[in-house]
């Protein structure tokens, strides 16, 4: 029976590796298409694939196990579960790949993209170029069909230019930039807020005039430091969740 594939794995150091390697497969899975296997490999398969033991790959695939993305079958091996949706909060430890992961899970449509001028909340995220490519996105619940979210992705025109605008209705935009674009991401500063829905936001997220949203606010620095991606998503109150864990050293 054929296997899974899940994405590669670049180890920092610094964090957990448990915990790296739970949301860098969490992310694969989330992201599968459906003709994907629902087989993964073998823990010793995974475990050599990200380049870690078979006692931090058993830990991984256990937090996965909890949140029912997976499920382990004595002599049979350890199978995805197929209506396995983003349901718990994440907890971010600074790893790109929960970035990923917090973003994957829902039917995405890219509902346009066009140049414009940088607009003037962003003009400080982009003081060397008068545009932007604007990525406007709607993301859907997979199984209802219900909206979740609507994102904007100014991004670039140098790094847009090398962007497959096909690539976004499968992947989230932080996963398209590192792994398709090439983009070297050294950090993301985020920021979450409650606000009003606006009449655009009312209507592409099914909720009423004014009721409240979280707004999401996402930079994206490359290795230069430079501002390669500013995302800015709105996402239905009773449908996003969001934890941070802090750990002491």
């Amino acid at each position: 029976m054929t296997a899974f594939a899940p994405d590669s794995l670049v180890l920092n150091r610094k964090l957990p590796l448990w915990y790296q390697v739970s949301q860098s497969l969490r992310a694969s899975i989330l992201g599968r298409r459906p003709h994907d296997p629902l087989r993964l490999p073998t823990e010793e398969q995974l475990a050599e694939h990200y380049g870690v033991s078979v006692l931090t790959m058993r830990q991984a695939l256990k937090e996965l196990e909890s949140e029912g993305l997976i499920s382990r079958h004595r002599r049979r091996g350890t199978f995805i579960e197929p209506g396995a949706r983003r349901s718990a909060p994440r907890r971010l430890l600074g790893s790109i790949d929960a970035i990923v992961a917090q973003q994957s899970g829902e039917l995405t449509t890219v509902l346009g993209h066009a140049s414009e001028p940088v607009p003037g909340g962003l003009a400080e995220f982009f003081p060397d170029t008068d545009e932007v490519v604007t990525y406007r996105r709607l993301r859907c619940d997979g199984d209802s069909g219900e909206p979740v979210n609507w994102a904007e992705n100014a991004v670039r025109p140098d790094v847009a230019a090398r962007l497959d605008v096909a690539d976004l209705e499968r992947w989230p935009m932080t996963k398209v930039l590192r792994d398709a674009v090439g983009v070297r991401i050294s950090r993301i500063t985020d920021t979450v807020e409650a606000r009003l829905a606006d009449p655009e936001t009312a209507e592409l997220l099914q909720v009423p005039l004014l009721s409240p949203i979280l707004h999401y606010t996402g930079v994206t620095y490359d290795g230069e430091g430079r501002v390669v991606d500013v995302a800015r998503i709105r996402y239905r109150g009773d449908r996003f969740s969001f934890s941070v864990t802090v750990e002491a050293e």
